[in-house]
């Protein structure tokens, strides 16, 4: 595989979209990023002309999605890596949140990041070569209480690429899933979509949680360039990893969750084992 490589990286106007798309241009990299603007994607192109190319597209316009792709295997040249980075966070306590809330988050977290997958694999198998990146979280791994649905959303993209990495593995093409803990970006702020509280009895459980996010914005442990630097790492190697954790917060926490969930195994093996014929 070429070391310069083309990118297709959703939602390149901030966050770890942006961080990503700078340090692949650095590296000699060619990128195409999606933006939602015609001012985004004269931003975006004019990091580096002629490297930088801009697509607008949201990627919940399903019906435009196949096109889009299309037009950019032609005119671009064949897709490397697509990264599904584009996606929101939602807080709010589920009995609370309406429904219509967990639809938009799926929508654009989920379904988004499929209907992109299922517009270059295509090409990717037909290349029988390609890698695709999932941007998940920490909270598709572990959970909090409070952003309910945004969990949901991410725990179903860690398992959806999990299985598509197994289906497209003997097709030469790589899936990773990338959990980032604590960044330094703008989900927690102007990203973070927040349903109004009502119900004081979850008071208790969801006001210190908030309390920390709001705390801690602006000052997470994750520095999103270095996230970039991982991922690019990820990119490169002969044999990317299925997951990749970003960041101390997310070792810790996952590493808590796997020894409480085997704990928890074996403290109910025997009711677990008493079901078999």
């Amino acid at each position: 595989m070429p070391s310069s490589k083309i990118l297709l990286i959703t939602g390149v106007s901030s966050g770890f979209g942006r961080a990503l798309a700078q340090e692949a241009l650095a590296d000699g990299h060619r990128v195409v990023g999606t933006v939602r603007s015609e001012q985004a994607k004269l931003d975006f192109e004019a990091l580096a002309p002629g490297s930088a190319f801009g697509r607008i597209l949201d990627v919940t316009d399903f019906d435009n999605i196949d096109g889009v792709v299309a037009e950019i295997e032609k005119t671009v040249g064949p897709v490397d890596v697509l990264v599904n980075n584009a996606g929101y966070g939602h807080e709010g306590v589920m009995e609370e949140s309406p429904l219509s809330e967990m639809r938009r988050q799926f929508d654009v977290n989920v379904f988004g990041a499929v209907a992109m997958t299922k517009a270059v694999l295509p090409y990717m198998r037909e290349r029988r070569r390609g890698h695709i990146l999932n941007i998940t979280s920490m909270g598709g791994l572990i959970t909090l209480p409070g952003i309910t649905y945004y969990c949901g959303s991410k725990f179903a993209l860690e398992g959806i690429s999990e299985a598509l990495g197994k289906e497209v593995k003997p097709l030469g093409i790589a899936v990773t899933a990338v959990a980032p803990g604590s960044f330094r970006t703008d989900w927690a702020g102007r990203s973070m979509a927040r349903t109004p509280r009502s119900i004081p009895d979850y008071d208790a459980v969801f006001d210190p949680v908030r309390k920390a996010r709001e705390e801690k914005s602006g000052k997470q442990l994750g520095d999103p360039v270095k996230a970039a630097r991982a991922m690019l790492t990820a990119i490169a190697s002969d044999t990317p990893p299925a997951h990749l954790l970003l960041g101390s917060d997310a070792l810790s926490l996952v590493r808590d969750k796997l020894s409480a969930f085997a704990a928890e195994i074996d403290a109910w093996e025997t009711v677990t084992r008493s079901t078999d014929g």
